[in-house]
């Protein structure tokens, strides 16, 4: 009996380690998308790390703002599917065989 809450409690402990492995490759990986004069950088765990706008744009504020909402939101689309993909590796690395994410 307490040899299975062992062997329980060490899975989870390698499942967190894994996870927080996971979560600082992802820190570290960016998606940059540029989108009509403005540049959107993000990183793995979907986190703006820059933002660079042309000048050009700030004659016309509405303009600026559905091109910046455009480029940060595919560039975290991109990010959340890295992010995905990710999970489902390290799930299936846990229990293989068994497939959550479809």
């Amino acid at each position: 009996m307490f040899g299975n809450i062992k062997d329980m409690m060490g899975k989870l402990q390698e499942a967190q380690a894994q996870a927080k492995d996971m979560k600082d490759r992802l820190e570290q990986i960016e998606i940059k998308e540029s989108f009509q004069g403005i540049e959107v950088v993000v990183n793995g765990n979907r986190k703006l790390r820059n933002l660079k706008i042309d000048p050009a744009l700030a004659q016309d504020a509405e303009e600026l703002e559905d091109k910046l909402l455009l480029a940060l939101n595919k560039a975290l689309e991109k990010a959340e599917a890295m992010h995905d993909a990710e999970m489902k590796k390290m799930a299936s690395g846990m229990m293989p065989g068994l497939d959550m994410f479809k």
